[in-house]
């Protein structure tokens, strides 16, 4: 039975370094992965992406311009793989659009809620591994990096509303949910995602 499973939390706080890891270890359980990612994960997508990580826009835009990337991706490659019995992972979803529209930038939450409805009225993650960490680790992190889209040279502040928003969403979804506590080591994160994949 296929599942849909997303990867969220601020930019340094590790996901992406697991998400790898992770298909590939539901993969030696002989599952089919597809791997994906937002802003992107089809051609058009990804030329959204571009635009969107490296122009400054209006934040209506900015959500628009997620939210139709978001549409292309759930026709062309996340429905489709999921019909096939595939297991989907991405690299963030609808949830980063409240937490960094809404939150981060101060869009309506009721804006967006409109947008996920007329989005995808009939699609949520089986599973949400929200990655959190506190904001100057993630900061930290981020500073090995050589060059900094625009979402990653906001200020503290801006990632502290955008952590704040990832909470609301974890309340108001608990049951897709599971809070990692990204701050440890990279070998207790990778105990932590064994125990998720030994019951999922």
């Amino acid at each position: 039975m296929s599942k849909f499973i997303t990867f969220e939390g601020v930019d340094g706080a590790g996901k992406s370094t697991h998400l790898a890891w992770f298909a590939d270890a539901l993969r030696l359980r002989g599952l089919d992965v597809v791997v994906t990612r937002e802003p992107g994960g089809t051609p058009l997508g990804e030329q959204l992406r571009e635009i969107l990580l490296n122009r400054n826009m209006n934040i209506g835009t900015e959500a628009l311009l997620m939210f139709a990337a978001r549409l292309e991706h759930i026709e062309q490659v996340i429905k489709p793989a999921l019909h096939a019995g595939k297991w989907v992972i991405s690299d963030r979803f609808s949830d980063a659009s409240f937490a960094y529209q809404g939150c981060g930038r101060g869009l309506s939450w009721e804006k967006l809620s409109q947008l996920e409805q007329w989005v995808h009225p009939d699609l949520q993650p089986d599973l949400t591994l929200f990655f959190d960490v506190p904001v100057e680790v993630a900061r930290q992190r981020l500073t090995n990096n050589v060059s900094l889209d625009r979402f990653e040279q906001e200020q503290a502040d801006f990632f502290e509303r955008v952590r704040a928003g990832y909470h609301k969403r974890v309340q108001e979804h608990p049951q897709r949910y599971v809070v990692i506590d990204a701050a440890q080591t990279l070998e207790k994160v990778k105990q932590k995602l064994e125990e998720i994949i030994s019951i999922i």
